[in-house]
Order: structure tokens, then C-alpha cells, then sequence
């Protein structure tokens, strides 16, 4: 498989996220956190589409032969460092691999607000860096 062909796999995989995400956006914020099926189901394609997001900028940074990353979080910075993503967007993908960690490590309990707030206001940025990555091509 080439280069572009798994950078556009990443795409469609981080696509295929946002739109199941999109189903769940009708519910307030206490139906998520009142209902375990619900409040999971989002928890889970959030961490998805932030993998996706993620290894997506992985995928980018190895078939344009830039520096390796150190950890997920600075895999934003390499591609800001070379005017692929804005420094805005950078802070904004940054802190999703944060909330990605909290949700797959359990490193505390998972704050229901910030959930909520995730999935209405902050699938933008993953939407923006796919719109950004896909005009690479």
C-alpha cells in the first residue's frame, strides 16, 4: 500500500468517526451522562476519531520524511514546525490526544462536561486538520 493510499484511509476512518458522532449530537448533555449505553458509545468514537486524527498525522509525518515524533502529542508540533497546521489548531489537536489519554487510560474519572463539550464543539478541529491534510494530496 502506498504512502497516499493509507493517508487516505486515515481520512475516511476519522470520517467514518465523525459521522457516528453525529448521531449522538441530539442528545443534552444529561441523557449522555444518565444513559451508560449512550455516555459509552460516545466515549468510544471519540477516542476513535482522536486515534484516527492521530495516526493520520503519523501517517503524514512518514511519507513526507519528517522528524520522528517522541510521543502522539508532538506529532501536531512536527507538522506545525513545517507549516502543514497553524499554531491554533495545533493547541486545539494537542489537548484532543490529552482527552484521548484520559479516556483510554483512565487516568481519572472522565468529566461528562468535557465530553459533551467535545462533541459539539471540537469535532471542527479534527474536521479542519482532515480538510487541511486532504488538499495535500
Amino acid at each position: 500500500m502506498t504512502s497516499l493510499n493509507i493517508i487516505e484511509n486515515k481520512i475516511s476512518s476519522a470520517k467514518k468517526y465523525l459521522k457516528l458522532l453525529e448521531r449522538y449530537k441530539k442528545y443534552t448533555a444529561e441523557e449522555i451522562r444518565n444513559n451508560p449505553d449512550i455516555n459509552a458509545a460516545v466515549e468510544r468514537y471519540l477516542q476513535l476519531a482522536a486515534q484516527a486524527t492521530i495516526d493520520l498525522a503519523e501517517s503524514v509525518i512518514s511519507a513526507k520524511g519528517l522528524r520522528k515524533p517522541g510521543n502522539m502529542g508532538e506529532s501536531f508540533y512536527v507538522l506545525n514546525e513545517e507549516g502543514i497546521i497553524d499554531n491554533d489548531l495545533t493547541q486545539e489537536l494537542v489537548k484532543m490526544v490529552g482527552f484521548r489519554n484520559v479516556i483510554v487510560h483512565d487516568y481519572e474519572e472522565v468529566d461528562d462536561e468535557i465530553v459533551y463539550d467535545v462533541l459539539h464543539n471540537k469535532l471542527k478541529d479534527i474536521e479542519k486538520f482532515l480538510e487541511i491534510i486532504g488538499k495535500l494530496k
